[in-house]
């Protein structure tokens, strides 16, 4: 198994944004946001590449494979224009969501806090560092489950894009270096099933690899038990 990277291991928060991409919203149903709106998921869902994802007694776990921005300097109220001088870089994640638990609870109102939040469901990859990004809005990003694809997408399909995310976030709360920011999904989020085998990846404009991210399921023994 892959060392987890250092930002993973010191950064204090994941900031996750919702329905930034459009073919993403259409597929759940779900409405258009007037300013991107995002949620928490702590730092104990990490899991390196070569792990393994643990789904919980009954939950129907969907991914939703994303570009991580990674902070490397603090900051509160930050503008579009000085969005990228917070960025060290970034990552290749994968935001696990237990779907049938999320729907149960925002039928009724309630947080996602839990769907989101299980351990093993952030996947991470390692570090991309920034100057090996020439364009972050013009990256392909793919997730495979045992060698079929399910999401194929490209970043310059946000609808908010990076500076406005940070502009909006840090206007709520302080961004900290170390600090994952998970962008969205593209379309073709599904199910992953205990023995599934995930690959992704990262690449530039020009098709240059920037990173790839393995991992595999398992049923989790023990624990929280969905109930609905």
């Amino acid at each position: 198994m892959a060392a987890i990277s250092s930002f993973a291991r010191h950064g204090k928060k994941i900031v996750a944004i919702g329905r930034n991409y459009a073919e993403h919203i259409k597929e759940l149903s779900n409405t258009t946001p007037k300013e991107p709106f995002f949620f928490l998921k702590p730092t104990t869902t990490y899991l390196p590449s070569g792990g393994k994802v643990e789904i919980p007694n009954g939950i129907l776990c969907h991914h939703e494979v994303e570009l991580g921005l990674v902070i490397g300097k603090r900051g509160r109220d930050i503008s579009q224009a000085n969005a990228d001088t917070h960025i060290a870089g970034y990552a290749l994640a994968v935001d696990m969501t237990a779907r049938n638990l999320q729907e149960q609870v925002k039928s009724k109102g309630l947080p996602w806090s839990a769907a989101k939040g299980f351990d093993t469901f952030t996947p991470i990859g390692s570090f991309i560092p920034k100057s090996d990004v020439k364009d972050p809005h013009d990256l392909r990003l793919w997730l495979k489950i045992n060698g079929a694809f399910k999401q194929n997408g490209t970043t310059s399909d946000m609808i908010f894009r990076i500076p406005r995310l940070i502009e909006h976030i840090s206007s709520i709360m302080t961004l900290e270096e170390g600090d994952l920011v998970l962008t969205g999904t593209p379309a073709g989020v599904g199910p992953i099933n205990a023995g599934d085998v995930i690959e992704c990846a990262l690449s530039d404009g020009e098709g240059k690899n920037l990173a790839k991210l393995s991992f595999g399921v398992v049923d989790r023994e023990g624990g929280y038990q969905f109930k609905p």
